[in-house]
């Protein structure tokens, strides 16, 4: 694009030490970590960043091209949060879980090293069945008995968690400092699409599987620098049910929330139904001095034109909503179809730049200075 638009002047947000009122559940965090903790939490009270899933590693129609998103390419900025994936972290060979490990070190450091933030989502192979990340009757296997402490599989899921371990190690960049991820493992486990969700895992083989992996890596394994997000899906209409399998105010920093069924997918919206639910956990989230964030959200396709203003725009801007970002899921780099972001000539495109534009909203290009405790907007 020629014309790039330019969002409002700089506002320069200084932290003082009495603002520092929200605590994380790990102590020993990096300063970087702890400095995004509390710079999200200030974000969220008046504005919200923006996120796109593997939006470095490939987009619509590319993939593998340096410092390239499609969100840049409409906007002329990449997103403020970029989405990875440990799913090739197990149930690959040696060399396969190698390399991707480089593919995701190299877009860890580099978000990292731009100013932006990352985001992991966990779509963990089973571990103790074929079938991958999602539940195949006949096939899966109901592991999370398996791999809780005491379970036939615990050995083989800690050496699971020392390969994300020490991938969390090596993160390291230019300033020597590691970079600090948002981890947010056994997403949507209130469906029953993954091997980990509600029909194939009780509530107390659910709880101990998070408090083990969140102890283990970070008082074993000596990870500092991981955020903890807990995020069902959408299948929640009170802070109750919200809560069923929660794990602990000590095992979690960030609750969230998927939600597609209410904002367009297969052309139904319940909007109300959808702020309502936000509104549960971000209630929650300042009532318990957490974080929020609405963790995956999305149109396929976007055939909706004014998708971003209005819906998901006037959705975040209501209720007094405090939630640290929003993202939207990936754009596949083969599929005509599948993409959750415009791109240059799509549909969406010129809303996209309203939403963009609006002061609102927050890009990799309105953040300074993230992980310092003096940050600008």
């Amino acid at each position: 694009m020629n014309f790039i638009p330019k969002k409002n002047a700089l506002l320069f947000v200084c932290l003082t030490a009495g603002h520092f009122l929200f605590a994380q559940i790990d102590k020993n965090a990096t300063k970087e970590t702890k400095n995004l903790y509390q710079n999200l939490k200030t974000i969220s009270k008046n504005h919200i960043l923006f996120g796109h899933q593997h939006a470095l590693e490939y987009g619509h129609g590319w993939s593998n091209e340096p410092n390239r998103s499609d969100v840049k390419s409409v906007t002329g900025s990449h997103p403020a949060v970029v989405g990875i994936d440990f799913s090739d972290f197990s149930g690959r060979s040696i060399e396969q879980i190698e390399k991707a490990k480089e593919v995701l070190r190299k877009n860890v450091i580099a978000t990292y090293e731009r100013g932006g933030i990352t985001t992991v989502s966990w779509h963990f192979n089973n571990p103790a069945s074929e079938g991958g990340f999602y539940w195949k009757d006949g096939i899966s296997t109901a592991s999370m008995s398996l791999i809780k402490p005491g379970g036939s599989h615990h050995e083989q899921y800690k050496e699971i968690l020392k390969t994300i371990a020490d991938f969390a190690h090596s993160v390291k960049a230019k300033d020597g400092k590691l970079s600090p991820m948002i981890f947010r493992p056994f997403h949507e486990f209130d469906g029953d699409w993954f091997w980990w969700g509600k029909s194939h895992a009780s509530r107390e083989d659910f709880i101990a599987v998070w408090q083990f992996t969140v102890s283990y890596l970070k008082e074993t394994l000596g990870v500092h620098n991981f955020i903890y997000a807990f995020s069902p899906d959408n299948r929640f209409n009170s802070e109750t049910e919200y809560l069923e399998r929660y794990p602990g105010d000590e095992f979690v920093d960030m609750l969230g929330m998927d939600d597609y069924g209410d904002f367009g997918r297969d052309g139904k919206y319940d909007l109300e139904a959808g702020i309502r639910k936000l509104k549960i956990f971000s209630d929650l989230a300042i009532k318990k001095k957490k974080l929020a964030a609405f963790t995956e959200t999305g149109l396929e396709s976007i055939p909706n034109e004014n998708w971003w203003t209005e819906v998901l725009l006037k959705t975040l801007k209501s209720e007094n909503l405090e939630l640290a970002y929003v993202l939207v899921w990936r754009n596949d780099a083969v599929s005509p179809t599948h993409y959750y972001a415009p791109f240059p000539g799509q549909v969406s495109e010129s809303d996209f730049l309203k939403f963009y534009n609006d002061p609102f909203t927050l890009f990799e290009k309105d953040i300074k200075n993230i992980y310092s405790k003096k940050f600008k907007i």
